[in-house]
């Protein structure tokens, strides 16, 4: 450690850093461009020079190392001078208005600018005339605004370790750019961000808008879409370097179900992976299926918190996704948690729904049972009617019911011999039961239930299935993947289609359709249909299957409010709570059937919730893995963006569509940590320092000044 003196300030410092760094650090402000808190300096934007007492000349600080009795003056009618001129030099070449900028009120050049009250009048200005390239995905590079303070080639050399960015020269003007000006795709970028993130300028900056608020949701949208947040990109790399205990942890932190969310998720973080827009998403939802399958879970289990009893009972009326994760959570807060389930087995849809070949039961069960490790008393076979009887016994009741209830069409002959419903027929399913069903099936409804109940009718051994819609097959509601296989799995599919009738005398002999030429629903969302004229026909089977929604198994009786689609009424999206003081409700029963991610989130708000009610601070979240990164040097990868993206691997139709076993075996060994690494690392340019501006020093120094007035 050496002392030295800045502008009269007495500092004790490691010997060798550098002083502007130091003099930031100790909160005084020295004007700087190029210089950058994680990048190795350069010293070329000549506005951090200062003077040193004893010695002739000037020296910019960015390269000037601290040594024992180094005195430092950063303000003189020199500096500010030499300052001035330096400034000027870098606006002669840049764009006068900043009102037209995109980075206008968030540039660092134009802070310095206000700071400096300088101006490129005085010197003769020049257009540089670069074409704004935006043809790169994710980025735009706009050279005319470039101040070649290098920034972005540290970052992207020093800082990552990939080495896309370089200067280069065209008509006696130098820029950044790529070799040969090759598209970054082809120059092996790896479009982390880090040039974006440090430029001062908006001369590399995303080809998406954001807010300042907006800027973490917008640009780590895989974390952002996720109910629950799970943090995507830290369990990706984790998966990347096989350490697949520690993956799981960080899923872990957020839901408990990884491997069932692993076959099952409907993977909305994909749908918004920024990967997309450079090839191929990332396969998410199978990277975590994979780390979950392949850990022993011992890491989460051991860091899992479990607080002291609180004396408070809760009763979890539901054992589906939500109302597990709601006990879970509860349990772990301290709470006496008891769980009742109205059928033999936990897991709700995921047991009684979510065919089997989609989704093993073995791996239901499993993860099913961790709310028993965490101390939750499971009560099966125990259907509750009258919830508000429950507070006799509980401090608070939680109705996760879901939606068991399937929905009959009002339609000539829904009441025919032969006719059933989703639920019903799924559930019989699940528990090898009679479904009633004959030789020939069709199946009304287009999303993803429906293809459950016709891909399981098949199982089953019915002959001829056929599945139709109200939808066009472009934008029918079930997964593109689902449509694929059942089609490959020899069921018909009929989009566009009219449900006219059920026809039949005392028992389903076909129903009547018509050919839709245009549908879209009303401001009141009533559907508006336009059939096609002479159109209609008939498809003759033996049952149908109404698969076109499902409510909640819930009467009036219950003392409950009831909403639309009788849903226990809450206030959705803001709180658990139903009309009854006590009794709260979450999941399918208050929103309608969604998904198991959605579920697992309404069940951890309402976990949330309810400690808080019982007096608690309603914090759940939990930290089950390490957060410390060891690198946040990527390196470079060859051909990294036209890597293409896994293949889970998928049992040809001829082998699985006569049988329950699992369908999909998952990415394999060989592509896991290869497909990690195809992710962008989104968030790791939320670990770049940012910007020191003049305006944060200006407050600091004004809040001095009035603590020492008082």
């Amino acid at each position: 450690m050496v002392n030295i003196i800045i502008d009269g300030k007495k500092i004790r410092v490691k010997a060798g850093v550098n002083v502007l760094e130091t003099a930031l650090q100790n909160g005084i402000y020295i004007p700087h461009l190029c210089h950058h808190k994680d990048l190795p300096d350069i010293g070329a934007c000549r506005l951090c020079v200062v003077e040193v007492e004893g010695k002739e000349g000037i020296f910019t600080s960015c390269k000037l190392k601290t040594e024992e009795g180094l005195n430092v003056q950063t303000k003189s009618e020199k500096i500010n001078h030499l300052r001035k001129l330096a400034m000027e030099l870098i606006l002669a070449a840049h764009p006068e208005d900043c009102s037209t900028c995109p980075k206008y009120g968030r540039c660092e050049l134009q802070t310095l600018i206000q700071y400096m009250e300088v101006s490129a009048a005085r010197m003769r200005t020049r257009v540089k005339g670069f074409k704004k390239n935006e043809e790169n995905p994710l980025l735009i590079h706009d050279m005319n605004r470039c101040v070649l303070c290098g920034r972005c080639v540290r970052a992207c050399k020093d800082l990552r370790g990939v080495k896309v960015l370089q200067y280069n020269k065209k008509d006696m003007e130098t820029y950044v750019g790529t070799i040969h000006d090759k598209l970054l795709k082809d120059s092996d970028c790896r479009f982390c961000g880090a040039c974006a993130e440090v430029c001062p300028t908006g001369t590399i900056r995303d080809m998406l808008n954001y807010s300042p608020s907006e800027k973490r949701d917008s640009l780590i949208p895989c974390k952002a879409t996720c109910p629950v947040h799970t943090d995507i990109p830290r369990y990706l790399r984790l998966a990347k370097k096989g350490k697949f205990d520690e993956a799981t942890a960080v899923i872990h932190e957020k839901l408990p179900f990884p491997e069932c969310l692993g076959r099952v998720c409907a993977h909305p973080c994909e749908d918004k992976c920024r990967r997309g827009e450079v090839n191929e998403a990332v396969a998410i939802r199978d990277i975590k299926r994979y780390a979950a399958e392949h850990s022993n879970n011992e890491l989460w289990k051991k860091n899992s918190k479990k607080l002291s009893k609180t004396g408070k009972k809760v009763c979890v009326v539901g054992g589906g996704p939500s109302g597990l994760a709601a006990a879970f959570y509860l349990a772990k807060q301290g709470h006496e948690v008891v769980l009742k389930e109205a059928y033999e087995k936990l897991g709700g849809q995921m047991q009684y729904g979510i065919p089997a070949y989609r989704l093993p039961r073995e791996v239901v069960d499993k993860e099913a049972a961790y709310v028993k490790e965490v101390g939750v008393k499971v009560e099966v076979n125990t259907r509750v009617n009258m919830p508000k009887e429950l507070l006799k016994n509980f401090d608070a009741v939680l109705m996760a019911i879901g939606t068991h209830n399937g929905v009959r069409l009002p339609m000539e002959g829904n009441e025919l011999q032969g006719v059933i419903v989703n639920t019903e027929f799924l559930r019989k399913a699940s528990m090898n039961k009679d479904t009633g069903i004959g030789r020939s099936v069709i199946v009304l409804g287009g999303g993803n239930v429906a293809f459950d109940c016709a891909r399981t009718a098949k199982r089953l051994g019915v002959e001829e299935v056929h599945l139709a819609c109200l939808e066009k097959k472009e934008v029918m509601l079930a997964d593109e993947e689902e449509i694929t296989q059942a089609e490959e799995e020899g069921i018909f599919v009929h989009p566009g289609q009219t449900f006219e009738k059920i026809v039949g005398k005392d028992k389903v002999e076909g129903v009547t359709f018509c050919n839709v030429k245009k549908f879209s629903f009303d401001e009141n969302r009533r559907a508006v249909i336009e059939k096609e004229e002479g159109s209609e026909h008939t498809i003759y089977a033996d049952n149908v299957i109404f698969a076109v929604g499902q409510r909640t198994l819930i009467s009036e009786e219950a003392g409950l409010e009831l909403g639309r689609g009788n849903s226990i009424k809450v206030e959705i999206g803001k709180s658990a709570k139903t009309n009854v003081e006590g009794i709260y409700a979450c999941g399918d029963a208050v929103y309608g059937t969604k998904t198991v991610i959605q579920a697992i989130a309404s069940g951890r708000a309402a976990a949330s919730e309810i400690d808080i009610y019982l007096g608690g601070d309603g914090d759940i979240s939990e930290i089950l893995a390490s957060t410390t990164e060891e690198t946040v040097n990527i390196g470079r990868i060859e051909g990294f963006g036209h890597l293409k993206r896994a293949k889970s691997g998928i049992i040809p139709a001829k082998i699985r569509k006569d049988n329950f076993n699992s369908l999909d075996k998952g990415i394999s060994k060989e592509d896991i940590c290869s497909e990690a690494a195809r992710c962008l690392q989104c968030d790791l340019r939320f670990d770049i320092s940012g910007p020191r501006l003049w305006s944060d020093y200006s407050i600091n120094k004004e809040m001095e000044v009035e603590e020492s007035d008082n």
